[in-house]
Formats: structure tokens, C-alpha cells, sequence
């Protein structure tokens, strides 16, 4: 397989692993804080991610310099999912994967703005009918709520955290000197579980964990291990071996995983029309994939 191909493989197990955190998440979301939730996630998954960089040989001395980059990346993505979270508390989950599909836009506008990628007319038109069909959803197939710009409370939330992860991407590449992704990752994982611990310090301590349901727990730990470590390692990986808005491409899949996720938790389907805005964010990926020119893997760079 070439760098390109098995990073977009590495995005399509992404996209699965993440629509999980939509249809789990949202059933635990007015149970614990969102800050104090995102704390012992990442604190679980910095552990997991720090064990395996310790079997791999541990972080060199090049990986340790500038940490404020992990700074940057893992800020990001704590106000991510603590915007994600509180948004759930009201939005529905395929609702709120919708919104998620709009990320691939920003992140094609950030991704010029800071690598200079151009976005060609094709993927421009596929990001169209990918934000298209990403609306429809979000106002549940109702022209009127369109018209009216009737969009729930939990939806402007978890948008402007979306911003935040379409940022992210990007600045995965600008950001890397060459550390294998899952030493990049670990680094971002310390500074976002400090960060969060701060911040969600006053909520973990009133929170009583011991009254939580076994469910919560296995959510949390999904959310750890699958949601956060893996994924951001996938992310990661594919970002040095794709241009950001390709890898943001795939959340246009986020809507169809979590629909498949409801159905197997026996929470029923969306009406009909609402299933037509899936189906354009799913001809937005096909439109994406196809590559217009060879995408080269990101070099080592030298530090500033």
C-alpha cells in the first residue's frame, strides 16, 4: 500500500471508532460533567498511549523540544470534547455527527490558510454537497427550520467546538518534526489531560464515581481507548500522508457509523428524509477520495 492509501485506511477505521463517542456519549452526557468526563479519559488514555511509547523505546530528546506544540494541539482538543459533551446534552446523536461533517470546510480554509493547500473546484464541490447534506440533517429534513435558521442549542455548541478540531488537523502538520505519530500523540495527550485537570478540578472532586453505572464506566473507557487514543493516533498518522481536508473528508461518514450504532443498540432510524442528508455527505466522500495529484509524506524537520 503507498502512504496515501493507508492513511486513508487509517481514516476509515477513524471514522467508525469515533461515531461510537456520538451514540455512546450521548447516553451518558447528563450523568458527569463534560470537563470531568474528558479529564479521566484522556488521563486513561495517556497511560495507555505512554506505555506503548515506552515499549517502543520512549519519547527522544528531538520529540521533547518545543512542548508548547503540545500545548497547542492538546488545548484543541480539550475544548473539543468538552464542547462536544455539553452539545449532547441536548443534541441527538446523529444530529450532532452531522454537525461534525462540517468540519472538513474549515479545515480546507485553515489548511490553506497555514500549509497553503489548495482546494481543487472537484473537492470544493464535494465539500458543498457534503455541508448540504450536513445542514439537512441538523434541521431534521425541516425547510421551515432551515429558513428560520431553528437550530437547537446543543448544535451551536458542539459547533464551535468542531472549529477547534478542524484547526487541529492542519496544525498536526505544521506542528510535527518528524515524531512517529504516536509520540507526537502521547505528547499531546499530557498537556490536554493537565489542562483538563485544571480546569475540571472542582467537578472531579464532587463527583461520586462510585455511584456511577457499570454502563457509564465501559463508556468511558471506550471513550478512552478507542475514541481518544486510537483515534488520535489514526488522525495523526494520516494527516502527515494526506492534505487536511482529505482527512477531514472522512467525518462525512461520522452520520452513517452512527446510525448504524443506533440500530444496533435498538434506538431505531431517522425519518426517511432526514437519511437523504446522510446519503449526500456519503457522495461528498467519494467525491474526495479520488487524488488529483500524489500527496508526499510529510518530512523531518529541523528545529527552529
Amino acid at each position: 500500500m503507498t502512504p496515501a492509501q493507508r492513511g486513508h485506511l487509517a481514516m476509515l477505521t477513524f471514522s467508525a471508532l469515533v461515531a461510537g463517542s456520538f451514540s455512546l456519549g450521548a447516553q451518558i452526557a447528563n450523568e458527569i460533567e463534560p470537563a470531568a468526563l474528558n479529564a479521566v479519559r484522556f488521563a486513561i488514555a495517556t497511560v495507555l498511549i505512554g506505555l506503548l511509547v515506552w515499549r517502543m523505546g520512549g519519547l527522544t530528546r528531538a520529540a521533547a523540544q518545543a512542548p508548547w506544540r503540545y500545548v497547542v494541539l492538546g488545548g484543541l482538543m480539550a475544548v473539543y470534547f468538552v464542547l462536544m459533551f455539553e452539545g449532547l446534552k441536548t443534541a441527538k446523536p446523529v444530529s450532532a455527527a452531522a454537525v461534525f461533517t462540517l468540519t472538513p470546510v474549515i479545515s480546507g480554509v485553515v489548511g490553506w490558510v497555514l500549509l497553503r493547500q489548495v482546494t481543487t473546484p472537484r473537492m470544493a464541490l464535494a465539500l458543498a454537497i457534503g455541508g448540504a447534506g450536513a445542514l439537512w440533517v441538523i434541521f431534521r429534513a425541516d425547510l421551515h427550520a432551515m429558513m428560520s435558521f431553528d437550530i437547537g442549542r446543543g448544535e451551536v455548541i458542539y459547533f464551535w467546538g468542531c472549529i477547534a478540531h478542524a484547526v487541529y488537523t492542519p496544525m498536526i502538520r505544521r506542528l510535527n518534526r518528524g515524531e512517529p505519530a504516536i509520540v507526537f500523540t502521547f505528547g499531546m495527550l499530557v498537556a490536554a489531560t493537565m489542562l483538563l485537570f485544571l480546569v475540571a478540578w472542582s467537578d472531579l472532586r464532587a463527583m461520586d464515581w462510585q455511584a456511577l453505572r457499570p454502563f457509564a464506566w465501559w463508556t468511558i473507557l471506550y471513550l478512552a481507548v478507542f475514541s481518544t487514543g486510537t483515534s488520535f493516533v489514526l488522525t495523526q498518522y494520516a494527516a502527515l500522508r494526506l492534505p487536511a481536508a482529505k482527512v477531514m473528508a472522512y467525518t462525512y461518514l461520522t452520520p452513517s457509523w452512527v446510525l448504524l450504532w443506533e440500530l444496533a443498540q435498538g434506538r431505531g432510524a431517522p425519518p426517511l428524509l432526514v437519511l437523504g442528508g446522510v446519503a449526500l455527505t456519503v457522495v461528498a466522500l467519494i467525491l474526495l477520495l479520488k487524488d488529483e495529484e500524489p500527496v508526499q509524506v510529510i518530512s523531518r524537520r529541523s528545529p527552529e
